[in-house]
């Protein structure tokens, strides 16, 4: 028995991401140990949480058809179901973007005093912002960060372009520093494109950096803690004919996933513990993605995924079962450590 009861499994999102959040919490459910715990899926899209489906100890899962869906109560997190009450006492949250990757679900659930499976409110809203995390990993030795400029909607986008044509090597990458998947990013090779690169990217967000790019192997790696500290997951290589590993490469079988990443092992033990030394230094918890470019000139920090994905196909599962860990061993692991 585990310290918990009831666990609700929160996916679906308010971002671009909720497709993608729905099939990893769907997975995420399927894999919890249903001899330890009651698991009830959650679907939460603009303010409406409501139970899906839910699987009791030792029984089969039951869905909830549209329409006749409990709506979660928010003030206590807890839902009715048949006429009992049921207050859910962890949450696994698998929410990509917002609100559950940015640290407001994580701050409704600090105030509830309920236990969860990310990071926390403050470290999730400061991870999440790409320039933000960048800030706080640069000087981090031994890895490197790509130079970037910083644009907000509203500033001269015309100024920052001619700005990057003089200050950064071409092509440059594009992004929001909220979003996740890939939306709203464009690699850019001439500096010609980067106001209308800037414009699609303030589609998913209000700030925006112009990155420059970084030639040289995509790798990423996770890592947990429990009892006995940081873990961290075999390394993983992606190989893509695209441009760049972006949405089409992730969700559409576009790329080739190396796992364990076929690079020497010193390189490999660099990623592992560098991935141990910036989970800790960034205060994360539950199970954190990092990816990573390694160049020529050394290894550089693309970005952190405090919710990663965790389809079947996804990148953490495959480093999971790489590392010969049972997935619903690695989930208790996660939840009973949280």
């Amino acid at each position: 028995m585990g310290k918990y009861k009831s666990i609700a499994v929160i996916y679906g999102s308010d971002s671009s991401e909720w497709e993608v959040s729905c099939r990893s919490g769907e997975y995420v459910a399927s894999r919890m140990d249903e001899t330890a715990y009651d698991i009830y899926e959650i679907f939460a899209r603009f303010g409406k949480w409501d139970l899906v489906a839910m699987r009791k100890r030792n029984s089969m899962r039951v869905t909830f058809s549209e329409g006749a869906q409990p709506e979660v109560d928010k003030s206590d997190f807890s839902v009715k179901i048949y006429g009992e009450k049921v207050k859910f006492d962890y949450a696994y949250i698998v929410q990509h973007g917002f609100p559950g990757e940015t640290g407001h679900l994580q701050g409704y659930l600090e105030m509830l005093g309920v236990p969860f499976s990310s990071c926390s409110a403050f470290v999730s809203s400061v991870v999440f912002d790409k320039y933000a995390c960048k800030s706080y990993v640069r000087g981090a030795d031994p890895v490197k960060c790509a130079p970037e400029l910083f644009i907000r909607k509203g500033d001269d986008v015309e100024a920052v372009a001619r700005k990057a044509a003089e200050t950064l090597t071409f092509p440059v990458f594009v992004k929001p520093t909220n979003g996740g998947s890939s939306f709203g990013i464009t690699r850019v090779t001439e500096p010609e494109a980067l106001p209308e690169a800037i414009q699609f990217a303030f589609s998913e967000g209000a700030t925006v950096i112009v990155e420059q790019g970084v030639k040289g192997r995509e790798l990423t790696c996770a890592a947990y803690s429990d009892d006995g500290g940081v873990k961290s997951l075999p390394v993983i290589e992606i190989i893509t004919e695209n441009p760049y590993f972006d949405y089409d490469a992730k969700y559409n079988g576009n790329s080739r996933e190396v796992c364990p990443a076929e690079i020497p092992e010193e390189l490999e033990q660099l990623v592992r513990r560098t991935t141990e030394r910036l989970y800790a230094r960034l205060g994360c918890s539950g199970v954190v993605r990092i990816d990573y470019i390694a160049a020529e000139d050394g290894l550089y920090f693309l970005e952190v995924n405090t919710i990663p994905g965790m389809t079947s196909a996804s990148l953490v599962p495959k480093m999971v079962r790489t590392a010969g860990i049972n997935m619903t061993d690695f989930l208790t692991d996660i939840i009973e450590h949280s």
